[in-house]
């Protein structure tokens, strides 16, 4: 199964709400301080994807 960049991103967000739950915001908030850290101008954009989409979740389990 390939995945599409989108469904890539929404993995990514479902992996981190799996794995780091109310820590999640936290969690990827790290990751975009490291990439910055290390000058990784499209890993930062790839997580700040990542943390919508996160956020989006959140919004989705909170109204259902």
């Amino acid at each position: 199964m390939v995945l599409n960049r989108d469904q890539e991103l929404w993995a990514v967000a479902l992996w981190v709400e799996k794995n780091h739950g109310e820590e999640g915001t936290a969690y990827i908030a790290q990751q975009i301080q490291r990439l910055s850290n290390e000058g990784d101008d499209a890993g930062i954009a790839t997580w700040k994807t990542v943390a919508e989409r996160f956020d989006q979740l959140g919004c989705q389990s909170s109204t259902n």
